[in-house]
């Protein structure tokens, strides 16, 4: 029978990215963590020793917990935090199930530091277009949930970065930007070791749109059109970044789900 308390690989990697997904909850020991730093998209680290003073931090929201195997630790803390009134699931299979499926993973090494409430902390100009908006989706969906995104004028992403202990990204002369022909989102899924087939078409598209080559492939065009469409209709960029948020969903959803689709109407002469 089917377990009503944990989630399998397969079931989990279709969460994944999407606005809905659980909160992921790394119990792994230092040693098994050590030995493979990598982590679960948008995953988070917890002692599993100390579950009874930090999970009243997952209270409305779902959760699935990661061990080594997916015994002990994560069934353990799985159920404390079931018994904290949170629904709680841990991994079959643990870590090496995820692994052994080859499903998508980070580099932890590749992560900022965190502020003091554990959160990463990003500085771009203001104004995004495409971009701008496609990096902070990354990093919402994959890396940190709770990141700070810091829109401010150009000249200033340097010195806001500097005193307020942020990343640039998506400027010349940093880590995070454009490479070549290549632009930041491509850079980003890069160094955080984010390899999937949905995310490289994503890629392309973005790649396409914002570096003005649409022949690349054939959605850039309206891709680049709709995201010019958002950054006109907004006047708050944070306002934009929750509105683009749902269009990169939505492309997300395509890219993985829906490239074999086609519409036609009418047909046969009937609408459908």
């Amino acid at each position: 029978m089917p377990s009503t308390t944990a989630i399998t690989v397969p079931q989990l990697a279709r969460l994944i990215g999407l606005p809905d997904a659980p909160c992921l909850v790394d119990v792994r020991t230092d040693e098994d963590y050590e030995a493979d730093p990598r982590l679960l998209p948008a995953s988070c680290r917890r002692d599993f020793r100390t579950v009874s003073s930090w999970a009243s931090e997952f209270s409305g929201h779902k959760a699935v917990v990661i061990c080594q195997r997916g015994q002990k630790l994560s069934q353990g803390v799985a159920a404390w935090l079931r018994h904290e009134g949170i629904p709680a699931e841990s991994l079959e299979g643990g870590f090496e199930a995820w692994v052994a499926a080859k499903a998508p993973l980070v580099s932890a090494g590749a992560i900022p530091p965190r502020d003091e409430k554990g959160r990463t902390v990003w500085v771009t100009r203001s104004r995004p277009k495409v971009d701008r908006i496609a990096c902070p989706w990354l990093i919402r969906r994959f890396v940190d949930p709770d990141a700070v995104l810091l829109f401010v004028d150009p000249a200033e992403v340097p010195l806001v970065a500097d005193r307020f202990a942020a990343v640039p990204f998506d400027i010349e002369g940093v880590f995070w930007s454009h490479r070549g022909d290549r632009c930041t989102f491509d850079t980003m899924i890069e160094e955080f070791g984010l390899r999937s087939e949905a995310l490289d078409r994503l890629a392309l598209i973005v790649r396409a749109a914002d570096t003005a080559r649409l022949d690349l492939v054939p959605q850039a065009a309206g891709f680049l059109a709709a995201s010019l469409g958002l950054s006109r209709m907004f006047r708050d960029d944070l306002e934009q970044l929750e509105a683009g948020m749902l269009f990169y969903d939505a492309f997300f959803r395509w890219c993985r789900d829906a490239t074999d689709e086609t519409h036609n109407w009418p047909v046969g002469g009937k609408a459908q």
